[in-house]
């Protein structure tokens, strides 16, 4: 996965919130973006709230109903309420991609603080290692990993965060060959503090604006991911609702007239990878700090 070109963004400044909340009025479309990974989000943590049926709940009398009252969404091959399942599906791609991302930039962000940091043989090592594991398309080293351990949902998890750890790592090694060259690096190791307090303490915090944009775009690459796998059969299988699976339920219904069984799955997966990107072009704009000068 390709790294943003980001120029040199420095650690977020204590601003005053009329200056945060001009800046976010300044890009509608990222906010009006967090507002609506924030809503999925909600409706996934309190599915059994929000959802008019259960996910699982079949009714042979109601089966592949299109739109109405009564299913907003309409219903499956065997009567399970669309909007109920997409609801719950939400759970399942979010917690997934979320997990996949948050271990992908621990990790990723501490081999890549150390290799930056120590250069030298251990930097060419890692780099060369990186270089192997990137010359793999992402989606084909995934499906690779998940055939071979197996489609249950931790599984996915995993291959998804081997194929982004490469990513944050090559992204904080060069932030950290940067930031290693500071004056306040330099003072910290003249008072006499170990490499590891001088690279987590003082070094590390200032490497991370990059790697926050990196990883909110990533979730959207995460659910991509998911999505694919669980199309083709290496991710989460059925009953359990997850927006790719019900694409792939769907699609074999698209010459018959059944519209709706793929294009709201396929909605949600849209309209979310969506939000996640512009959330992230948000969060460039407002760590990058050519940006502060503007009011």
């Amino acid at each position: 996965m390709s790294i943003l070109p980001i120029e040199t963004p420095a650690a977020p400044i204590s601003e005053p919130p009329s200056l945060v909340w001009r800046r976010i009025r300044r890009n509608p479309l990222s906010f009006t973006a967090l507002c609506v990974i924030i809503a999925i989000a909600f409706m996934a943590l309190f599915a059994p709230l929000v959802a008019p049926y259960s996910p699982d709940a079949t009714d042979a009398g109601s089966a592949l109903q299109s739109v109405s009252w009564q299913h907003w969404l309409g219903t499956d091959l065997y009567g399970r309420d669309q909007l109920s399942r997409i609801i719950y599906a939400a759970r399942v791609d979010l917690s997934v991609a979320f997990a996949a991302t948050a271990a992908a930039v621990a990790v990723g962000a501490l081999l890549g603080a150390v290799v930056g940091y120590r250069g030298g043989w251990v930097d060419n090592v890692a780099m060369r290692a990186v270089d192997a594991v990137m010359a793999f398309p992402a989606f084909v080293l995934a499906m690779g990993i998940t055939a071979a351990m197996g489609n249950s949902t931790g599984n996915v998890a995993i291959a998804i965060s081997i194929t982004q750890i490469p990513a944050y790592l090559r992204l904080i090694r060069g932030e950290m060959l940067r930031v290693r060259e500071m004056e306040y690096a330099d003072a910290a190791r003249t008072v006499g503090n170990p490499a590891w307090r001088i690279v987590l303490v003082h070094l590390l915090p200032n490497c991370l604006p990059p790697l926050i944009v990196q990883a909110t775009l990533a979730m959207g690459f995460a659910l991509l991911t998911m999505a694919s796998l669980s199309f083709i059969g290496l991710g989460i299988q059925p009953p359990q609702s997850e927006w790719g699976v019900m694409t792939a339920e769907g699609a074999s219904h698209i010459v018959t007239g059944e519209w709706w069984l793929f294009l709201f799955p396929g909605l949600a997966i849209m309209i979310t990878v969506l939000a996640f990107n512009l959330v992230g072009d948000g969060l460039r704009d407002f760590l990058d700090p050519r940006m502060r000068g503007i009011r």
